[in-house]
């Protein structure tokens, strides 16, 4: 389907699920190939309408996951209306104030205090049954991006055999950590920027989200792209929450926050172990996602052409090295890792193979 006929099956569905004409405009994209769209119509709330054209399959799976997040009571988008053969959805406007640029050192500890609520929430109430595993060949094959994707393509790197065998070393050491860890409900992209600062104000005339639920609803953060969730490692959506790609906090305020949840996973008999193997698990399972990140943002560029992930790969970089540099069992990673950069402007894309 073309682009104009696309955008009129848009204003057809959008205009027959609010029986009125509706003006729709742009209102984000993700990494994936979804739009995102804001609907107006006279009288109402503003709308999202999301258009995912080429997977029914990755469609009923965000509807389900949704439908799992607002029955614990977490606020994933009402949905309003779903067009499944044509792959719309049109549901509740959560607002543009995600995360990223609401962050700063006063108000960290408040918007940080309410996702790690609603992690809680989703690890002790989400239903996990039917979820797919985040199992070794998950785990491996993300990792499997960094090779591919940053070494070769992204700084023109080919490992030789005994470097290959170093790769293949790591990822093995570092899925075994992630599946020594307890499994819970995992979102897989629990991050600044798929979490929504709500307030009350959000609501208009909508139909609250969570109604009838049993545990009372959670209203901020408003939580998104949600889709890829699994059942897997209980500390990898708190690394992916607190050593975010796309902003950085001091070792301090990390440690604070991670034995904190620590101690709130205890209470909730979800962990038994002492702050140092959290601490281990933390890392390791960071690590794996973070490895897994550099391969992504470089095929974001390389494949999708959007290059604007290039600029985020120093932060994921410094993770990766740092987290890498404080376990012996990653000493010849890091350093393969270190060879393979050089004195690379590691933002910048190599011309030859775009």
């Amino acid at each position: 389907m073309t682009r104009d006929l696309r955008a009129d099956a848009r204003r057809r569905f959008a205009d027959a699920a609010l029986a009125t004409d509706a003006a729709i405009e742009p209102a984000s994209a993700d990494a994936s190939t979804r739009s995102y769209w804001r609907v107006r119509s006279p009288g109402t709330p503003a709308r999202i309408l999301m258009d995912a054209p080429h997977d029914r399959a990755e469609l009923d799976t965000w509807l389900d996951v949704g439908a799992r997040l607002r029955a614990a009571g977490l606020h994933a988008p009402d949905v309003l209306a779903v067009d499944r053969e044509q792959g719309f959805v049109l549901m509740e406007d959560l607002g543009m104030r995600t995360y990223l640029p609401e962050l700063d050192a006063h108000s960290a500890d408040r918007l940080y205090g309410d996702a790690l609520d609603a992690l809680l929430r989703m690890q002790t109430q989400v239903d996990t049954n039917g979820l797919p595993a985040f199992d070794r060949g998950r785990l491996v094959a993300e990792m499997e991006l960094l090779p591919e994707w940053f070494l070769q393509r992204h700084l023109g790197y080919v490992p030789t055999c005994e470097e290959w065998d170093v790769v293949e070393a790591a990822f093995t050491f570092l899925a075994h950590a992630a599946l020594e860890q307890p499994r819970t409900f995992m979102h897989r992209d629990y991050h600044s920027r798929n979490l929504i600062v709500c307030d009350e104000a959000l609501r208009g005339d909508a139909a609250l989200p969570n109604a009838g639920v049993v545990a009372p609803g959670l209203l901020s953060p408003g939580i998104v792209d949600f889709q890829g969730a699994v059942a897997g490692p209980i500390a990898y959506d708190l690394a992916s929450l607190l050593r975010d790609c796309y902003i950085e906090w001091s070792h301090e305020r990390i440690d604070g926050w991670v034995e904190a949840y620590r101690l709130r996973l205890r209470h909730a008999h979800l962990v038994d172990v002492d702050a140092v193997r959290f601490r281990r698990w933390f890392d390791l399972v960071g690590l794996q996602r973070h490895v897994k990140v550099l391969g992504i943002f470089c095929r974001l560029w390389y494949r999708d052409g959007k290059a604007q992930y290039l600029g985020d790969l120093p932060l994921v970089w410094r993770y990766v090295t740092q987290v890498a540099q404080g376990y012996p069992e990653l000493a010849a990673f890091v350093a393969l890792l270190e060879r393979a950069l050089g004195e690379r402007d590691i933002t910048q894309a190599r011309e030859s193979a775009a």
